[in-house]
């Protein structure tokens, strides 16, 4: 079987994109067009997670289900990634890999080569602590200064009824945020990107400004911290060849966001 070519990888890209956060990239940018032509976007409102029911039990359907297709693009991207690997034959472009970590990554699965596995749950762990910590503090400064510049909507995580499920569900949906957005946005991209070619500065960027263009609903401060947000994950991802450290990081950014706005925004005065 033959490597497949950049125009096709290209087109698998493409593909991948446009059934996930390309798309939703393209309704970003669309909404806040909306949202520019109404009135100034300190005075709009960006809600992230909606209750989509007023009957307890279809609502909870309804979030559960889209926790779930919404993880079929990932799928879509470990196959993507096996296949061409499986399909690649060793020859003078292409050398077969002798021995070592690399020969590891080569030969095992996809999940493997993404650095999406549990095999260092300890390190992994520590080091999404620590990027969530990293990334998390600086980004109230910049929420907060994006509302006094008048350039940031006011963010309501949660919009969920309070019921039972509410938490639960809550902590599902960062965590599928995590794994949506680290796996396709950073793994996989910086991987197709490598095969087309591109310097690490230009993956880099795409990557970052890919993220922050599907937070770009938000307001332009969201937009900006997401970018600074993707240019520093992309670059620990070169460094580790790791996504499961950037899936924690970023699950445990929206847990609290997400769960702690649900419990004690109102009582703050947020809600």
């Amino acid at each position: 079987m033959l490597v497949p070519s950049r125009r096709r990888l290209r087109l698998e890209v493409w593909i991948v994109l446009g059934l996930s956060l390309g798309q939703s990239a393209v309704y970003s940018v669309v909404q806040l067009l909306d949202k520019l032509s109404r009135a100034p976007l300190v005075e709009g409102t960006s809600t992230l997670n909606r209750s989509q029911s007023t009957r307890e039990y279809f609502d909870l359907t309804y979030q559960l289900l889209d926790i779930a297709f919404a993880l079929v693009p990932v799928l879509l991207v470990i196959y993507f990634l096996t296949d061409q690997r499986q399909a690649a034959p060793a020859g003078p472009g292409n050398p077969p890999v002798i021995g070592g970590a690399n020969a590891s990554r080569h030969t095992g699965s996809a999940f493997r080569q993404l650095g999406f596995t549990f095999d260092r749950p300890g390190r992994d762990l520590l080091q999404g602590l620590g990027l969530a910590a990293l990334i998390g503090i600086p980004s109230l400064g910049l929420y907060a200064a994006g509302r006094a510049l008048g350039i940031t909507t006011a963010i309501i995580p949660s919009a969920l009824d309070a019921y039972w499920w509410t938490v639960p569900v809550l902590i599902l949906s960062a965590v599928r945020h995590g794994i949506v957005e680290e796996v396709i946005v950073v793994g996989y991209l910086m991987n197709r990107f490598g095969k087309f070619g591109w310097s690490l500065p230009m993956s880099i960027a795409a990557s970052a400004l890919l993220r922050g263009s599907y937070h770009l609903y938000q307001g332009f401060g969201p937009f900006i911290g997401n970018v600074v947000m993707g240019v520093v994950f992309a670059w620990l991802y070169t460094r580790t060849k790791r996504v499961m450290p950037l899936v924690i990081a970023h699950a445990l950014l929206d847990i609290v966001a997400f769960v702690g706005f649900s419990l004690f925004g109102k009582a703050v005065g947020l809600g």
